[in-house]
């Protein structure tokens, strides 16, 4: 394969790990409007303070996905996610499941 022919691999392949962050990162804002807005309206509960903390929680998190993508992408960064980087996020995401997970769990 020539050299122009990896380097337009690369770059696909670069675009297309962009966009699988963008779209974690868009999932992340759904996930806290579900969590700050609809849930609290389902299940009728009255203290609505916990799941808007949740909710901006996962706005942080999409948010985190979504710049960290686009600072790889502007690098054209086709080398694997940095492992802390990846560590964050995906410790964030764990903490924030169980959270959301317990405050369901107790809510009446």
């Amino acid at each position: 394969m020539s050299e122009d022919g990896e380097r337009r691999r690369t770059d696909l392949a670069v675009e297309r790990t962009y966009l699988a962050w963008w779209r974690t990162g868009m999932t992340g804002y759904a996930v806290a409007l579900a969590t700050a807005r609809i849930v609290p309206d389902l299940a009728q509960t009255k203290t609505q303070w916990p799941y808007t903390l949740l909710g901006i929680g996962f706005v942080l998190l999409g948010t985190g996905c979504l710049v960290y993508g686009e600072v790889r992408r502007r690098r054209g960064d086709a080398e694997e996610a940095s492992p802390a980087a990846t560590l964050i996020l995906t410790a964030g995401g764990a903490v924030l499941g169980i959270a959301l997970i317990a405050l369901l769990a107790i809510a009446p």
